[in-house]
């Protein structure tokens, strides 16, 4: 029985690098993959999964009113052996249930990778959702600068001093993001602005 995966982490801690093994692992043994990439992420080239350490592959963007399980279902082309979504914090609720549809309905297994908390410590929608529902909940683990585990976002402005207003969703990778843990993150922001 197919599953839906989230793997989730803090900044920083390989989700995308994780996401192109499994996607690497599907095709190397001659399966067919469909990978979707949040458009909004714009850091790298747009509708491409890369990680920070220089692997890459194409995906679909995604937008918010991009019906996943219809562009999964596209007539006349034979069913993926995988879904693998990078920057699923970024996905809907409705999103998110149509994955869960694919998995359950289509025999599709669907591994979603994305952050757990933004930078308040605040759920994203996406993430919400398929913490609520997804089959299963895999940990990725990510280390803070003193070596305990990073469960935090810190945002940071241009001169490195935490961050604790502003919207949701800022795109930026080491330039405006240090993943901590709750203790760092909490002597962080107690000041900050």
């Amino acid at each position: 029985m197919a599953k839906l995966y989230f793997y989730y982490a803090s900044m920083n801690a390989g989700k995308s690098t994780t996401l192109l093994q499994a996607d690497f692992n599907y095709r190397e043994r001659g399966m067919r993959t469909l990978l979707f990439t949040a458009a909004i992420d714009d850091r790298f080239a747009p509708g491409t999964v890369s990680s920070r350490i220089g692997l890459g592959a194409d995906a679909i963007a995604f937008e918010r009113d991009t019906d996943l399980a219809a562009t999964v279902r596209r007539e006349g082309e034979a069913p993926p052996a995988c879904v693998l979504v990078d920057e699923a914090q970024f996905l809907t609720a409705d999103q998110v249930d149509q994955l869960a549809h694919l998995a359950d309905f289509d025999g599709i297994p669907v591994l979603a990778y994305g952050l757990r908390t933004d930078f308040q410590g605040e759920l994203f929608e996406g993430s919400a959702r398929l913490l609520a529902i997804a089959d299963a909940l895999i940990e990725i683990k990510s280390v803070c600068e003193c070596g305990r585990k990073a469960t935090m976002n810190l945002r940071v402005d241009a001169s490195g001093n935490a961050v604790r207003e502003g919207a949701q969703t800022e795109i930026g990778g080491n330039d405006r993001y240090v993943a901590m843990c709750r203790r760092h993150f909490i002597e962080r922001t107690a000041g900050a602005q």
